[in-house]
């Protein structure tokens, strides 16, 4: 069993900053079979199960000059959320963190994701079935893919890596807008999604919002965590309580209502919402029509879109991203085919809170993923 220190991405506002990881030994017996095979995916899995958190281990944080300690949870968890309103004087991007055990028996480098003045966008992002085809719908290919998938062999939608980049830089390419990623998945495939994201070139976030399941040999199925996404978001609107969200998701599960509960709830601090339309059929669709009915009222914006050229189109209109990133997410599109799941047709679009006293609040279209793919010039609504 081998004794590791895992830090998990961290972030900063304007006076505090958070960072999150955990303790644990491991197996190590077995890797010695190649990366690629599916017995070596197999034993992974394995030593996943049989991971054991160490707890009331005494971690020490040192950022930027400033040390710091902790303890772990009896799941060997830990958490550090100081007051540190010297970063924000740092140019913003990430800072990097040493982390040791007070023992000495293990060290690790982690990084802090710090703001910097010009952010203007929050943006909130799904994985499952938004970046990477996880297919949520059926629990069991859900489960094959996200135990049994190397990095290389999951798939991600055409466009994304674009598509959040042009988020990330903002409408002028300066901003540097900070990308926060939630997942249904186990802290324990953090390093599975770290590769995922770096072998697509998808602009890395804290990968903050992932849960533990608690499995075990004689747990071997996820643990159910209630109001998960929800209680996040909210913690990240009053964290970052100075700029408006844009919050991203799939059809699949339950982010359109999710999401449509926050905007209510938040008056004016979510500009837009986009659901990556995996289609479930014609009543999920009607279902999010009349969700994004009550998120224009709520005076933002619903997009049930067809694939990542309908949401940067969007996004491009409304000054969420610099337009010449249009013709970038559709060079990435060219040549792949979307995933076979993701047979969306349908666009939904609720207007911004201006037009929301006009004469009409929801726009339907027809649109295919071919004509996205190729028409980037034309207005969703």
């Amino acid at each position: 069993m081998t004794l590791i220190l895992q830090p998990y991405r961290g972030f900063a506002n304007r006076a505090e900053f958070f960072l999150m990881g955990q303790v644990f030994r491991e197996p190590t017996f077995g890797r010695g079979r190649p990366a690629a095979s599916r017995w070596r995916r197999l034993w992974e899995v394995v030593c996943r199960a049989l991971r054991r958190g160490l707890r009331d281990r005494e971690v020490v944080v040192e950022i930027a000059g400033r040390s710091f300690r902790t303890r772990t949870d009896r799941l060997g968890y830990f958490q550090v959320h100081e007051t540190l309103p010297e970063l924000a004087d740092c140019e913003g991007g990430w800072q990097p963190v040493r982390l040791a055990l007070a023992d000495g028996t293990c060290t690790a480098q982690g990084e802090v994701f710090v703001p910097p003045p010009g952010m203007r966008h929050v943006v909130i992002s799904d994985i499952d079935d938004t970046i990477m085809l996880t297919g949520v719908i059926n629990k069991a290919v859900m489960m094959w893919r996200l135990f049994m998938q190397s990095a290389e062999s999951r798939v991600a939608f055409p466009g994304v890596a674009e598509l959040y980049r042009a988020f990330h830089l903002g409408p002028d390419d300066t901003e540097r807008n900070a990308l926060i990623y939630v997942s249904r998945a186990p802290w324990s495939l953090y390093g599975t999604l770290e590769a995922f994201f770096r072998l697509h070139d998808i602009p890395v976030g804290p990968i903050l919002f992932l849960r533990e399941w608690g499995l075990s040999l004689q747990h071997p199925l996820p643990r159910r965590a209630k109001e998960h996404k929800a209680s996040l978001i909210r913690r990240m609107l009053a964290i970052y309580d100075d700029v408006p969200f844009v919050l991203i998701g799939d059809s699949g599960q339950k982010d359109p209502e999710i999401y449509a509960e926050l905007v209510a709830e938040h008056p004016g601090r979510v500009h837009a919402v986009y659901i990556r339309n995996v289609g479930r059929g014609a009543e999920r669709d009607r279902d999010i029509e009349t969700l994004a009915e009550k998120v224009a009222e709520a005076g933002s914006t619903l997009v049930l879109a067809v694939d990542s050229l309908a949401m940067a189109r969007h996004a491009a209109e409304h000054g969420f991203i610099a337009p010449h990133h249009l013709s970038r997410v559709a060079a990435e599109m060219k040549g792949t085919e979307e995933p076979a799941e993701a047979h969306a047709t349908l666009q939904v679009q609720g207007v911004d809170a201006a037009a929301a006293a006009g004469e009409e609040n929801l726009v339907v279209e027809e649109e295919t993923p071919t004509q996205s793919a190729t028409e980037p010039g034309r207005r969703n609504a």
